[in-house]
């Protein structure tokens, strides 16, 4: 019978904590939680509990990686309460960090935990916002120039605080007016571009500036859609549709891979983007909506939403995905 040792070149290490980059069939023993652990590689993707946020709320923007993503602000309980509120999370624990200037919900974010954007929304006195605040790492600073139409709900996506895209949403205080209206930010100024075919209101985005989707949303017809675009720094192209119509819900990836997943009418389906198509996926373990997503298809963050209003965070390791499994024995 082959020993670890001949296998693997090496004896099992201890570790007073798990290895950040440990090889495939790698074992080594915790000497914290005194458990044995091994290395494996996913081979069909699954969500799992993580540590739920500080404040609890629902229609708030994120951005970022699985180990390293940026909430801010929402809603949150009881009555209407204008979150402004930021939080870091590190891979297992979430940290309140300085506040955005304006609280706001149903804004748009872009960017990482270091270099964001914080853009449109609702404030408390229901007025549609058209201000933008940019993120360095530890303070918010309102930018002096404003997106030229102010609104709510719209989708979201971009690289950093110096690009984004920020399109469809609402830009009425009271009964609904999808948009099909396109911006992008430069850094300086916002830009009004091409618009949407589907004029939508509480659709998602992932990706970057210049390479987009733009994901289920509300457009009156028949309420929710499944639509999807691709934007390609010129113009919209619909594409393959979701399986699942919805609209407020969590999305994260790029134009070629992206994951959709929750969304109204409230529901825990997730579905993976190839670039060609959608496939149905395992659920989220907490149907929801109008939460916030960060990270990749392989390692993904869903976090925040409603109902019940909550701070639940989520973790998505997708297929070859690299997973720490603790061995037992009998």
């Amino acid at each position: 019978m082959s020993e670890y040792k001949g296998i693997q070149g090496n004896k099992v290490r201890n570790y007073t904590s798990d290895p950040d980059n440990p090889k495939e069939g790698q074992v080594w023993y915790n000497e914290t939680s005194n458990t044995l652990k091994v290395s494996s590689v996913s081979t069909a993707g699954a969500w799992s509990t993580g540590t739920a946020m500080n404040l609890a709320r629902y229609n708030l923007a994120g951005c970022g990686t699985q180990t390293s993503a940026l909430a801010f602000g929402g809603n949150y309980p009881p009555g209407d309460n204008f979150a402004n509120q930021t939080e870091l999370y590190n891979g297992s624990s979430w940290t309140v960090k300085n506040t955005l200037n304006t609280g706001r919900e149903g804004l748009g974010g872009a960017g990482t935990s270091t270099s964001a954007l914080a853009f449109a929304g609702n404030s408390p006195s229901t007025t549609n916002l058209t201000t933008t605040e940019s993120w360095n790492g530890s303070n918010w600073s309102t930018t002096p120039n404003s997106m030229g139409t102010a609104r709510k709900n719209l989708g979201s996506a971009g690289a950093s605080n110096t690009s984004a895209l920020a399109f469809g949403g609402d830009i009425s205080p009271g009964s609904p007016r999808p948009q099909a209206l396109t911006e992008t930010w430069d850094g300086t100024s916002w830009t009004e571009v091409s618009d949407l075919n589907t004029a939508r209101m509480n659709v998602m985005g992932c990706g970057v500036k210049d390479s987009a989707l733009a994901i289920g949303g509300y457009d009156f017809n028949p309420n929710y859609t499944n639509a999807v675009e691709s934007w390609n720094e010129t113009a919209w192209t619909q594409i393959s549709a979701l399986n699942t119509a919805r609209y407020d819900p969590g999305a994260t990836g790029t134009q070629t891979s992206a994951l959709a997943f929750g969304g109204n009418p409230n529901t825990a389906n997730t579905e993976l983007w190839n670039g060609s198509s959608w496939t149905e996926v395992a659920n989220l373990n907490v149907a929801r909506n109008s939460l916030a997503g960060a990270g990749t298809t392989t390692a993904g963050l869903a976090f925040g939403g409603t109902p019940p209003v909550g701070g639940q965070t989520e973790e998505w390791n997708g297929a070859g995905a690299t997973l720490t499994k603790t061995i037992t024995t009998d």
